[in-house]
Protein backbone atom coordinates (compact mmCIF):
# COMPACT_ATOMS: atom_id res chain seq x y z
CA UNK A 1 0.00 0.00 0.00
CA UNK A 2 2.54 2.46 0.85
CA UNK A 3 4.86 1.48 -2.40
CA UNK A 4 1.68 2.31 -4.23
CA UNK A 5 0.74 5.58 -2.53
CA UNK A 6 4.53 6.18 -3.62
CA UNK A 7 3.85 5.50 -6.86
CA UNK A 8 0.39 7.71 -7.25
CA UNK A 9 2.92 10.79 -5.39
CA UNK A 10 5.79 10.22 -8.22
CA UNK A 11 2.79 10.68 -10.65
CA UNK A 12 2.00 13.54 -9.56
CA UNK A 13 5.56 14.85 -9.60
CA UNK A 14 5.54 13.64 -13.13
CA UNK A 15 2.13 15.33 -14.43
CA UNK A 16 3.16 19.06 -13.32
CA UNK A 17 6.24 18.61 -15.61
CA UNK A 18 5.68 16.57 -18.64
CA UNK A 19 3.14 14.16 -19.67
CA UNK A 20 2.10 10.86 -17.96
CA UNK A 21 4.25 7.74 -18.32
CA UNK A 22 3.17 4.79 -20.81
CA UNK A 23 3.79 1.59 -20.74
CA UNK A 24 6.34 2.82 -23.49
CA UNK A 25 7.65 5.07 -20.69
CA UNK A 26 8.54 2.25 -18.65
CA UNK A 27 9.90 -0.12 -21.09
CA UNK A 28 12.30 2.31 -22.13
CA UNK A 29 13.31 2.44 -18.46
CA UNK A 30 13.92 -0.75 -18.81
CA UNK A 31 16.14 -0.69 -21.26
CA UNK A 32 18.20 1.89 -19.56
CA UNK A 33 18.08 -0.23 -17.00
CA UNK A 34 20.65 -2.48 -18.32
CA UNK A 35 22.87 -0.05 -19.39
CA UNK A 36 22.91 3.59 -20.99
CA UNK A 37 21.66 3.74 -24.87
CA UNK A 38 21.47 6.43 -27.84
CA UNK A 39 17.90 7.04 -29.18
CA UNK A 40 18.79 5.26 -32.68
CA UNK A 41 20.12 2.31 -29.92
CA UNK A 42 17.08 2.26 -28.34
CA UNK A 43 14.87 2.33 -31.18
CA UNK A 44 16.15 -0.45 -32.70
CA UNK A 45 16.73 -2.57 -29.70
CA UNK A 46 12.73 -1.79 -28.74
CA UNK A 47 12.15 -3.16 -32.74
CA UNK A 48 14.16 -6.05 -32.23
CA UNK A 49 12.91 -7.56 -28.87
CA UNK A 50 9.43 -5.57 -27.69
CA UNK A 51 8.39 -5.11 -30.69
CA UNK A 52 7.48 -8.45 -30.84
CA UNK A 53 4.80 -7.63 -28.07
CA UNK A 54 4.79 -3.80 -27.72
CA UNK A 55 5.01 -2.20 -31.37
CA UNK A 56 5.45 1.32 -31.33
CA UNK A 57 6.14 4.14 -34.30
CA UNK A 58 9.78 4.60 -34.12
CA UNK A 59 9.37 8.21 -33.94
CA UNK A 60 7.14 7.76 -30.47
CA UNK A 61 10.49 5.98 -29.55
CA UNK A 62 12.74 9.32 -30.40
CA UNK A 63 10.89 11.34 -28.49
CA UNK A 64 10.10 9.32 -25.12
CA UNK A 65 14.24 9.25 -23.82
CA UNK A 66 13.37 13.44 -23.22
CA UNK A 67 10.06 12.72 -21.20
CA UNK A 68 11.82 10.60 -19.12
CA UNK A 69 14.48 13.28 -18.70
CA UNK A 70 11.88 15.72 -17.64
CA UNK A 71 10.32 13.58 -15.36
CA UNK A 72 14.09 13.40 -13.88
CA UNK A 73 13.96 9.62 -14.58
CA UNK A 74 16.95 9.94 -17.07
CA UNK A 75 20.07 12.04 -18.15
CA UNK A 76 21.36 12.90 -21.62
CA UNK A 77 24.77 13.69 -22.48
CA UNK A 78 26.06 14.98 -25.66
CA UNK A 79 28.79 12.91 -27.00
CA UNK A 80 30.15 12.34 -30.72
CA UNK A 81 31.65 9.33 -32.34
CA UNK A 82 34.36 11.12 -34.75
CA UNK A 83 32.27 14.60 -36.70
CA UNK A 84 28.89 12.87 -35.80
CA UNK A 85 27.46 14.10 -32.33
CA UNK A 86 25.03 11.83 -30.48
CA UNK A 87 22.96 11.56 -27.39
CA UNK A 88 23.68 9.16 -24.60
CA UNK A 89 20.85 8.36 -22.07
CA UNK A 90 21.48 6.87 -18.75
CA UNK A 91 18.30 5.69 -16.10
CA UNK A 92 18.90 7.70 -12.53
CA UNK A 93 18.01 6.29 -9.04
CA UNK A 94 14.32 7.79 -9.23
CA UNK A 95 14.22 5.84 -12.55
CA UNK A 96 15.19 2.88 -11.36
CA UNK A 97 12.83 3.33 -8.34
CA UNK A 98 10.00 4.28 -10.72
CA UNK A 99 10.74 1.05 -13.13
CA UNK A 100 10.49 -0.90 -9.49
CA UNK A 101 7.05 0.00 -8.34
CA UNK A 102 5.68 -0.04 -11.74
CA UNK A 103 7.12 -3.81 -11.75
CA UNK A 104 4.42 -3.74 -8.86
CA UNK A 105 1.58 -3.14 -10.21
CA UNK A 106 -1.07 -4.99 -11.96
CA UNK A 107 -0.57 -5.04 -15.79
CA UNK A 108 -3.43 -3.83 -17.67
CA UNK A 109 -5.54 -6.29 -19.73
CA UNK A 110 -4.54 -7.48 -22.76
CA UNK A 111 -5.43 -6.00 -26.54
CA UNK A 112 -4.86 -7.82 -29.52
CA UNK A 113 -4.47 -5.89 -32.48
CA UNK A 114 -4.98 -7.64 -35.51
CA UNK A 115 -6.42 -6.28 -39.12
CA UNK A 116 -7.05 -9.84 -40.26
CA UNK A 117 -9.48 -10.54 -37.86
CA UNK A 118 -11.28 -7.11 -38.51
CA UNK A 119 -11.05 -8.21 -42.25
CA UNK A 120 -12.59 -11.94 -40.91
CA UNK A 121 -15.28 -10.31 -39.14
CA UNK A 122 -16.67 -8.50 -42.23
CA UNK A 123 -16.38 -11.50 -44.89
CA UNK A 124 -19.38 -11.88 -45.94
CA UNK A 125 -19.26 -8.09 -47.20
CA UNK A 126 -16.74 -9.67 -49.60
CA UNK A 127 -15.90 -12.86 -51.59
CA UNK A 128 -14.49 -16.64 -50.57
CA UNK A 129 -11.39 -16.07 -52.31
CA UNK A 130 -10.90 -12.62 -50.27
CA UNK A 131 -11.52 -14.46 -47.23
CA UNK A 132 -8.83 -17.62 -48.11
CA UNK A 133 -6.31 -14.65 -48.91
CA UNK A 134 -6.69 -13.56 -45.54
CA UNK A 135 -6.65 -16.85 -43.87
CA UNK A 136 -3.40 -17.58 -45.88
CA UNK A 137 -1.81 -14.59 -44.96
CA UNK A 138 -2.33 -15.06 -40.86
CA UNK A 139 -0.74 -18.44 -42.03
CA UNK A 140 2.22 -17.10 -43.63
CA UNK A 141 3.17 -14.19 -41.17
CA UNK A 142 2.75 -16.52 -38.52
CA UNK A 143 5.60 -19.29 -39.83
CA UNK A 144 7.87 -16.61 -41.04
CA UNK A 145 7.60 -15.05 -37.52
CA UNK A 146 8.09 -17.85 -36.17
CA UNK A 147 11.48 -19.16 -38.21
CA UNK A 148 13.01 -15.62 -36.73
CA UNK A 149 11.99 -16.48 -33.41
CA UNK A 150 14.00 -20.13 -33.63
CA UNK A 151 16.60 -18.02 -35.19
CA UNK A 152 16.82 -16.13 -32.05
CA UNK A 153 16.19 -19.04 -30.16
CA UNK A 154 18.99 -20.92 -31.81
CA UNK A 155 21.61 -18.20 -31.45
CA UNK A 156 20.63 -17.81 -27.70
CA UNK A 157 21.51 -21.24 -27.14
CA UNK A 158 25.06 -21.37 -29.44
CA UNK A 159 26.18 -18.91 -26.68
CA UNK A 160 25.00 -15.36 -29.05
CA UNK A 161 23.85 -13.58 -26.16
CA UNK A 162 23.85 -9.62 -25.22
CA UNK A 163 22.51 -10.18 -21.79
CA UNK A 164 23.10 -13.96 -20.62
CA UNK A 165 22.28 -12.53 -17.04
CA UNK A 166 18.70 -12.24 -18.48
CA UNK A 167 18.18 -15.14 -20.44
CA UNK A 168 15.54 -17.00 -18.06
CA UNK A 169 12.81 -13.74 -17.93
CA UNK A 170 13.80 -13.94 -22.01
CA UNK A 171 13.49 -17.55 -22.12
CA UNK A 172 9.84 -16.82 -20.76
CA UNK A 173 8.78 -13.85 -22.74
CA UNK A 174 10.49 -16.20 -25.89
CA UNK A 175 7.88 -19.14 -25.11
CA UNK A 176 4.79 -16.94 -24.80
CA UNK A 177 5.51 -15.30 -28.54
CA UNK A 178 6.27 -18.67 -29.83
CA UNK A 179 3.38 -20.02 -28.67
CA UNK A 180 1.01 -17.43 -29.77
CA UNK A 181 2.70 -16.93 -33.18
CA UNK A 182 1.96 -21.16 -33.45
CA UNK A 183 -1.39 -20.09 -32.06
CA UNK A 184 -2.46 -18.13 -35.32
CA UNK A 185 -0.88 -20.98 -37.32
CA UNK A 186 -2.70 -23.44 -36.39
CA UNK A 187 -5.87 -21.55 -36.47
CA UNK A 188 -5.48 -20.40 -40.06
CA UNK A 189 -4.54 -24.08 -40.86
CA UNK A 190 -8.19 -25.14 -39.61
CA UNK A 191 -10.32 -22.08 -40.60
CA UNK A 192 -8.94 -23.04 -44.20
CA UNK A 193 -10.49 -26.87 -43.65
CA UNK A 194 -13.62 -25.38 -42.44
CA UNK A 195 -14.24 -23.10 -45.26
CA UNK A 196 -13.10 -25.26 -47.92
CA UNK A 197 -16.65 -26.27 -49.04
CA UNK A 198 -18.14 -23.23 -47.89
CA UNK A 199 -19.92 -21.75 -51.77
CA UNK A 200 -19.05 -18.12 -50.23
CA UNK A 201 -18.96 -16.06 -47.37
CA UNK A 202 -22.96 -15.98 -46.96
CA UNK A 203 -23.33 -19.76 -47.91
CA UNK A 204 -21.52 -22.01 -45.63
CA UNK A 205 -22.97 -25.09 -47.63
CA UNK A 206 -24.82 -26.38 -44.47
CA UNK A 207 -21.32 -26.31 -42.15
CA UNK A 208 -22.29 -26.69 -38.08
CA UNK A 209 -20.90 -23.46 -36.84
CA UNK A 210 -22.01 -24.95 -33.85
CA UNK A 211 -19.78 -28.11 -33.58
CA UNK A 212 -16.98 -25.66 -34.27
CA UNK A 213 -17.79 -23.34 -31.29
CA UNK A 214 -18.63 -26.77 -29.11
CA UNK A 215 -15.04 -27.91 -30.01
Amino acid sequence: MLESRHCQRLYVKILSVSKPPTTTSYALLGLLALRPWTTYELAKQVQRSLGWFWPRAERKLYDEPKHLVDAGWATSADERTGKRPRTVYSITSAGRRALRLWLGEPPADPALECEAMVKVFFADSGSLPQLRATVDRVEACARERITVLRAMVDANLAGSIEFPDRMPVNAIGLRFQLDFEQLQADWAAWAREQIAGWRSPTDAAGWDWQAALRD
